[in-house]
């Protein structure tokens, strides 16, 4: 199993990115996913989850509105597009498999750096 994060960078305030995560040794379907962060200094937060089909998504309070998760099981790739980006946002995002209660794999990681 293999989780592999994409796309993120240094950005001002205000701008978008769009998180990939690309999954292998597993059928992404078979899975909810989740999206972690951890901020510099800080602990995880759970951002956002999506369920197997993609028709159910959650979001933590800090991001409704502007994040947006999705998943394309024929490419085993989740996604989580990020808009109106603010210094807060600045993190490791992690991406996750749900395995109920908790998470059984995890990315790497992709840095998000948002300057003001």
């Amino acid at each position: 199993v293999q989780l592999v994060e994409s796309g993120g960078g240094l950005v001002q305030a205000g701008a978008s990115l769009r998180l990939s995560c690309a999954a292998s040794g597993f059928t992404l379907s078979n899975y909810h996913m989740t999206w972690v962060r951890q901020a510099p200094g800080e602990g995880l937060e759970w951002v956002s989850r999506i369920r197997r089909t993609g028709t159910v998504t959650d979001y933590a309070d800090s991001v409704k509105g502007r994040f947006t998760i999705s998943r394309d099981n024929a490419k085993n790739t989740l996604y989580l597009q990020i808009n109106s980006l603010k210094t807060d946002d600045t993190a490791v995002y992690y991406c996750t498999r749900n395995w109920n209660p908790t998470y059984d794999y995890w990315g790497q990681g992709t840095q998000v750096t948002v300057s003001s």
